[in-house]
């Protein structure tokens, strides 16, 4: 379902129909460059202090980054990024991107504020940008993203209260709030009383784009995890032989992991989307929200293979439930997108065959039994087992 662009040569729509109408532009691989550090830093922070509180700080705080990058992405779905202005809010964007980047290792200590801010001025100066933007075209679209905007403001107000909030555990509540907000918003289709809510129709994507997009931004993920194996593997005093083995099982696991998601899933979702009647539905439901957990399992993976880089012999049990949990979060993510995109009767059975298998794992990881090299080879096998079993399973 398309939309009905502007006649006038001064809009800023994408001029969809036309040859390379969905690619994706420099542009906005360059403004992705931005959360490469994000996805980083996130790691990072929950590597540097490991324990449940953090891990919920850094739950909070994937969900917001990846919150912030899908509305992005929305948002050039119509837009082209071609067009100056656009091109000039995607540069800004950038800026405040790399702002809430740098503030995620102390987003709940110093530069709470910081992070607030940034993520308001992306959150809300999008939306004013593309109401901008859209001012001369159909009243519908200014509407839907009218509605989007008294969202985002009341989850502005949250975020700054929480930004400017000293303790950590009342900043987490606030910005909890906040976020919640901004995630149950689509589900009601932004209503607003006055305005009314959103259709289906209103939120007409070009399939292609918004399938691409999300790839790319797995690759991002896909991408650092192994640029965190390379450099902790590369800053090793000697490279003794469980050294070696936990960076080929880190290899493995992250080879497995492109498998399960570009073999047949990524072309599986790209066909759905753009064949159906409906494809805003597609673009909320299997892009929107289960993508992120796909991201979050990446991001949580590649911190479990740094773990068992640093400590191949021990692990506590914080260390397991991130070797495992990992994993476990992927598959999950991965299976209900497939199954979302396939209208499957059943879940993929591979994927449940390879969480059943890391649940298994799991049991002697937490009883202690193996060592946390052992348990990451044990992980990566479930993975290679899912993604052989679904390779041979689609022949």
């Amino acid at each position: 379902m398309s939309p009905t662009p502007s006649s006038s040569p001064l809009s800023l729509l994408r001029q969809r129909g036309e040859h390379d109408s969905s690619k994706v532009g420099m542009v906005e691989l360059f403004f992705d460059l931005v959360f490469v550090f994000a996805v980083t830093q996130l790691s990072h922070t929950l590597l540097a202090h490991l324990g449940a509180a953090t891990a919920l700080q850094v739950t909070l705080l994937v969900v917001a980054v990846w919150w912030v990058w899908i509305y992005t992405s929305w948002v050039t779905n119509w837009l082209d990024p071609e067009r100056l202005p656009v091109r000039a809010s995607l540069f800004a964007l950038m800026l405040a991107g790399l702002l809430l980047s740098s503030s995620i290792p102390g987003a709940f200590g110093e530069r709470g504020w910081v992070f607030a801010m940034a993520y308001v001025a992306m959150q809300v100066g999008r939306t004013l940008f593309f109401l901008w933007a859209v001012r001369a075209e159909k009243p519908s679209m200014r509407r839907n993203f009218q509605r989007i905007l008294v969202w985002l403001s009341a989850s502005a107000v949250f975020w700054l209260i929480g930004g400017f909030t000293a303790d950590p555990t009342e900043r987490l509540a606030w910005w909890a709030l906040a976020l919640a907000l901004e995630l149950v918003s689509p589900s009601l289709y932004f209503w607003v009383p006055g305005l009314g809510r959103s259709s289906l129709d209103d939120w007409d994507v070009d399939g292609a784009h918004m399938a691409e997009r999300c790839a790319l931004f797995v690759i991002i993920a896909l991408g650092e995890s192994l640029l965190v194996t390379g450099a902790t593997f590369a800053q090793l005093p000697a490279w003794q032989l469980d050294h070696v083995a936990a960076f080929l099982s880190a290899f493995v696991g992250t080879v497995a992991m492109w498998w399960l998601y570009f073999h047949k899933g990524a072309e599986a979702g790209e066909h759905r989307i753009t064949h159906a009647d409906d494809p805003g539905r597609h673009a909320r439901s299997a892009y929107t929200y289960l993508h992120l957990l796909i991201v979050a399992g990446i991001i949580v993976s590649a911190v479990g293979d740094e773990l068992v880089l640093a400590h191949t012999a021990h692990a506590d049990t914080i260390a397991v439930a991130v070797i495992v949990g990992g994993p476990m979060l992927y598959l999950l993510g991965t299976g209900a997108f497939k199954w979302a995109v396939l209208r499957r009767p059943r879940p993929p059975l591979s994927h449940v065959v390879g969480l059943v298998l890391l649940a298994l794992a799991a049991v002697p990881g937490f009883l202690h039994l193996v060592s946390a090299l052992v348990l990451a080879a044990m992980c990566s096998a479930a993975l290679v087992v899912a993604a052989v079993w679904e390779h041979r399973a689609t022949r």
